[in-house]
């Protein structure tokens, strides 16, 4: 055993001994960035210790932490390579006839938990206190830049049309780019990112309202279709006395609050008991598990939300698709906490054992069934273009909304959420 340790100490033939070490601690380094990417690949960011990263790596908690001094420093890390892996694939200039979204997206999929960790990421991250904010921040900036270049590029080769505008549209493939990530991880087989990033690109190339001949003759008015009941539980009715229920509804509001701050793994009982100023027992009095109180916060969420689509609930199907960014823009300037606790929790939730991992799968299941169908009546009422598939524009409507209010939570400023929506609604539906 002594003359085991003794050779492991001895520096190989011909290498210096700070060569030796400096080898040995990438080799160590190397197995412990795997390590990280294995775990927030499986487990999330939030959900993984350090010490959960030294046990897969081999190595103890403290020898660990000579070589990073925080599980952020790993994360940024390990988003670097995969940033390096994926810029690596797109042209430095015109490679061809083709926009190369499709062909980059399908090079993600066979990246091993690539669209995990960054479907995760894009919302997890959007809340300021989170460690990875900042860096996926900068990340957004540095990609509507590139792409916005990239755009303008395309524009001048004919690929994309002149007409469009370079920085909007750049944004808008970005926003629902991401939007179809984290829908294809709930959606597996409804959702394809490559095929919907090349079918956006057929789009690209034509003018903007472009419409094929073959549209059927415009109906005035348009039929008016009942409102599609995409959120609201109509099981859910207010429960016991007025006391009680005001009670309630402050512990939602202070779980919802936290929920978005932290998510949901990062949150416990004791901390929500802590903010609304009730004992831990009281709390439970009311819901009985976390799991009952993260039901309790996602109802809330969509009742509020779902009360901003009541106005145009029996209008016609385009003038229903074309209200939605009204909804949008009021969220954004009253409840921007139901957008952030959505971002948050819809991308924590991605692993199938998460507590509110089937919410969001039905979730989108409805919502894309529901926006298919006032699609398909537009496309009878002569308004949705012959060309345009009115399940895939459900989609990409779906994943643009979702996108779009991660960028904007990581920059208010640079994004606005129902501009966005309304300049791509006037493009579907001229």
């Amino acid at each position: 055993m002594a003359a085991a340790a003794s050779s492991a100490r001895t520096p190989t033939p011909g290498i210096p001994g700070d060569q030796t070490r400096r080898a040995r601690a990438e080799l160590t380094r190397g197995r412990i960035l795997d390590a990280s990417r294995r775990l927030f690949v499986e487990r999330g960011y939030r959900a993984t210790s350090l010490r959960d990263i030294a046990g897969e790596a081999g190595i103890s908690h403290p020898g660990l932490r000579k070589h990073y001094d925080s599980k952020e420093q790993l994360l940024a890390e390990v988003v670097a390579a995969f940033e390096t892996e994926n810029e690596a694939l797109l042209p430095a200039g015109i490679a061809g006839p083709e926009l190369p979204f499709a062909a980059v997206a399908a090079h993600n999929e066979l990246l091993p938990g690539y669209l995990r960790l960054f479907a995760a990421l894009s919302g997890e991250a959007c809340t300021h206190t989170h460690p990875a904010h900042g860096p996926m921040a900068a990340r957004y900036k540095r990609l509507r830049d590139l792409s916005t270049r990239s755009m303008r590029e395309y524009a001048a080769a004919g690929i994309v049309h002149a007409d469009r505008d370079p920085r909007d549209e750049s944004i808008r493939v970005s926003a629902a780019w991401d939007g179809l990530q984290v829908m294809r991880l709930y959606l597996p087989d409804r959702v394809d990112v490559a095929a919907a990033l090349a079918t956006h690109a057929d789009h690209l190339r034509r003018e903007p309202r472009w419409v094929d001949p073959a549209t059927g003759p415009r109906r005035q008015p348009g039929s008016v279709v009942g409102g599609w009941a995409l959120l609201r539980d109509p099981a859910t009715q207010p429960e016991g006395y007025r006391v009680g229920r005001r009670r309630r509804e402050r512990i939602v509001a202070d779980a919802m609050a936290l929920f978005a701050r932290h998510g949901y793994i990062d949150t416990s009982l004791r901390d929500i008991a802590s903010a609304v100023g009730a004992s831990k027992s009281a709390l439970l009095h009311h819901y009985p598990t976390k799991e009952d109180l993260l039901r309790a916060v996602l109802l809330e969420r969509d009742t509020r939300i779902s009360i901003t689509a009541e106005a145009v609930a029996e209008a016609d199907a385009a003038s229903q698709l074309r209200a939605m960014p009204a909804g949008a823009s009021y969220n954004a300037h009253n409840e921007p906490g139901l957008i952030e606790v959505y971002a948050v929790l819809s991308c924590e939730a991605i692993p199938a054992d998460h507590p509110a991992h089937d919410y969001f799968r039905d979730r989108f299941g409805r919502a894309i069934d529901g926006i298919a169908e006032l699609f398909r009546v537009a496309q009878a009422d002569g308004i949705l273009s012959a060309h345009r598939d009115p399940v895939a524009e459900a989609i990409w409507l779906l994943a643009l909304w979702d996108g779009l209010q991660y960028q904007w939570l990581y920059d208010n400023d640079a994004v606005d959420v129902a501009a966005h929506l309304t300049a791509h609604l006037a493009d579907v539906l001229p």
